[in-house]
């Protein structure tokens, strides 16, 4: 039976199409998918899956608008980079070769080129992939942000290897490989020029090395997922409702930063709700879990990784937090746009 998809009551677009919860879920699956849907574009994975000459490949793009495109950290180059390096990765695949497109605004200084595209061959040497193709175009001042980004990328999938979504199941544990909600309030804080004591810095890095080390462990690995756009909250949610299971966390088990915290409660905001762009949410079988939390913690980008909960059968679809109270709340995928244009 096909899915219900929810249906697209807008007439304009909004920035809140733009967040990663229930308003892109609705553009994307209301509008996009009526049109162009085929079996390999229906699962809404981060990378495509490919088979061609019996290897398994994985295929994805992205676009990068962030604003401001310098933040503490790192850059719009950097990031782009970063985030498609990562959504190859969540499939397990291999990362190889990127593709880059740059949309230009008339009158942004050469330097600040020069610096993205300085950033972006030092993230993707560091990564371990080449940006074999491109384009550039410009657009008339105005009618831009200095720079936007397209990136795309392929990565070769090992054998044995199947991580996607729908494979969660009853008993997996979920573990988160560091602090969230980093990304979001550095942008924030840039932007608005807020301070909170401390420079805080985006989380933007590489992850391929932290998942080919867990996939080297052996264990049996269901679903990883880089909590980005919507942060935790709509990525656990999109997960929930693919494989059909509950998601039960443990708010006190939840790596909140103090920084994080206090600067989203000054600004109102949920940190479950908060963009990650260095951090990697996985689903693990029960047996497997020592395994792959031991083998995180001594990589670089996994040194703070943590087991924030398991997937039940009691509430399919959605994801409860125990809080330190005793009680229970849902953590419902955002509806909105909590920060505008943070990647």
């Amino acid at each position: 039976m096909r899915p219900r998809r929810p249906k697209l009551r807008d007439e304009v677009i909004t920035l809140a199409h733009g967040a990663g919860g229930k308003a892109t879920r609705a553009l994307v699956e209301g509008l996009f998918l009526e049109e162009l849907d085929n079996p390999l574009l229906a699962p809404l994975s981060d990378s495509a899956l490919l088979e061609l000459n019996g290897s398994r490949f994985a295929f994805t793009t992205d676009a990068y608008v962030v604003k401001p495109i310098f933040f503490p950290g790192g850059d719009i180059g950097d990031l782009a980079v970063n985030g498609t390096v990562n959504d190859l990765a969540m499939s397990g695949a291999r990362p190889l070769y990127l593709s880059t497109g740059f949309i230009l605004e008339e009158g942004t200084p050469l330097a600040d080129i020069n610096r993205i595209a300085t950033a972006m061959g030092r993230a993707a040497a560091a990564a371990g992939v080449r940006l074999v193709t491109g384009d550039t175009k410009v657009v008339d001042a105005g009618h831009g942000d200095g720079v936007f980004i397209n990136t795309a990328g392929i990565g070769v999938i090992a054998d044995g290897v199947d991580i996607r979504p729908g494979r969660a199941a009853v008993g997996d544990v979920v573990i988160i490989s560091g602090e969230i909600g980093l990304h979001g309030v550095a942008i924030m804080s840039c932007r608005e020029g807020l301070e909170f004591g401390t420079t805080i810095e985006t989380d933007s890095a590489p992850l391929n090395g932290l998942v080919q080390a867990m996939i080297a462990t052996g264990a049996d690995l269901h679903t990883l997922r880089d909590p980005t756009r919507g942060g935790l909250s709509a990525s656990l949610n999109e997960i929930a409702r693919a494989a059909g299971v509950g998601i039960d966390l443990v708010e006190r088990d939840l790596p909140i930063p103090e920084v994080v915290g206090n600067a989203c409660s000054l600004l109102g905001l949920d940190p479950l709700q908060v963009a990650n762009e260095g951090k990697l949410i996985a689903f693990v079988p029960e047996r497997d879990a020592d395994t792959v939390l031991a083998a995180m913690q001594v990589h670089e980008y996994g040194k703070e990784a943590v087991a924030i909960g398991r997937c039940g059968s009691d509430h399919p679809g959605m994801v409860v937090a125990r809080t330190a109270l005793g009680g229970n709340r849902v953590v419902d995928m955002p509806i909105g746009e909590q920060l505008p244009r943070i990647c």
